[in-house]
């Protein structure tokens, strides 16, 4: 008995929240080419050129591990911690936003030493706590920490940490999430041994895949093991699978998702890592003039502030929720909330990849002003 159903018809969004944001047009005409098989031999050169340009947009060098997981950002979070953490060691923690307690909280899955060096929501941790802590614990297998806390709006300083910690044997993992393809990230020149990001946001892809690195030291770390790591997210067997030839079968690779970000990575390259870095810090900091122009607060202070992700205070009597449902029922834009039980009141504007530019920020302060009738708090006094 056949059923008549009807087909897929989502509603189109501007999609302005902490990710995902809308797809480079490139990537998603990409994801309507032929499908090949893992197995076709059409299909390497694309994974070794995919893997190429990652390395290029990490500037990490040949002897990097450079690959993307099939996974979403969390799983490459995890990629880190299983393979380079064992029940023995120390691991630091800075920790001031959801992500930061969200690698707290995991790596306390695979040993009971986690020292976390925490800070209020929406502040930023200096590198001298860190420092601090890492003098205390000498030993320390691993220090990570957030570069762009999606959270917050909140960078840390991850050049200065990487300079600071050169000579000492505590790996560093750094969470790219948000800040790989919108702002400055250097694997190589700031020391890093891991790290991890995720499509959906300044690189313009969708999401379901994490580009990983990782520094020919922390793989001297993962071999030295006394156990293997997780079989889905063990360094060797992916790389295997990736980068050697003739490959050695690991899973099936989502290849409509490898043509996305092979595009939106083609995107990226031709615009140029340093002009890109710049359009998102313009049109970030453009956005950020405007709301203090209605006299709203940013929850990070402006020395530690993204330009990709912008957290606003809920004004007291405001009821944050109501005009988010009111951008997005009467204005189709998606803006993010809060996120975590600690988080104050707050909108997070992400204005990231294809979405960062100028139009799309006057979109939303326009959805903004339109809400005032219904949220008096927002009356702009600029």
């Amino acid at each position: 008995m056949s059923t008549n159903l009807a087909p897929l018809d989502p509603p189109e969004r501007l999609l302005c929240g902490p990710g995902p944001i809308d797809v480079e047009p490139a990537a998603l005409q990409a994801m309507q080419r032929p499908m090949l098989s893992h197995l076709d031999p059409d299909t390497y050169p694309i994974l070794l050129d995919l893997v190429d340009r990652l390395r290029t947009v990490y500037r990490a060098s040949e002897a990097a591990v450079v690959l993307p997981l099939q996974a979403t950002g969390t799983s490459g979070m995890e990629a880190g911690l299983a393979n380079l953490l064992e029940p023995d060691d120390t691991v630091i923690v800075g920790a001031s936003g959801y992500f930061g307690f969200r690698i707290s909280e995991m790596a306390r899955r695979y040993t009971d030493n986690v020292v976390d060096v925490r800070a209020d929501w929406g502040e930023g941790i200096s590198n001298e706590r860190l420092l601090s802590a890492l003098d205390e614990h000498p030993d320390a297998r691993m220090l990570a920490v957030v570069h762009a806390e999606t959270s917050t709006g909140v960078a840390h300083p991850l050049a200065e940490l990487g300079e600071a910690m050169r000579g000492r044997d505590t790996l560093l993992m750094a969470d790219c999430v948000t800040s790989l393809g919108g702002m400055e990230v250097d694997f190589d020149g700031w020391g890093l041994d891991y790290a991890y990001s995720c499509t959906q946001k300044c690189l313009g892809s969708p999401p379901g895949m994490s580009p990983i690195a990782v520094s020919q030291r922390a793989m001297e770390r993962f071999h030295a093991r006394k156990r293997p790591g997780p079989y889905s997210l063990d360094f060797d067997m992916l790389q295997d699978y990736w980068v050697k030839r003739p490959s050695v079968y690991h899973h099936t690779v989502p290849i409509l998702h490898i043509y996305a970000l092979y595009e939106a990575l083609r995107v990226v390259l031709e615009e140029g890592l340093e002009q890109r870095w710049a359009r998102h810090t313009r049109v970030g900091e453009y956005l950020q003039r405007e709301v203090r122009t209605r006299d709203l607060e940013l929850l990070a202070d402006s020395s530690r502030q993204l330009a990709q992700l912008t957290a606003i205070r809920v004004p007291d009597g405001v009821d944050g929720k109501a005009v988010q449902t009111h951008l997005l029922h009467e204005n189709n834009i998606e803006v993010g909330g809060g996120l975590g039980p600690q988080a104050p009141p707050m909108w997070r504007i992400g204005l990231m990849g294809y979405n960062a530019r100028e139009e799309i920020a006057d979109r939303v302060l326009v959805a903004f002003d339109e809400a005032r009738a219904a949220q008096p708090g927002l009356t702009r006094t600029g």
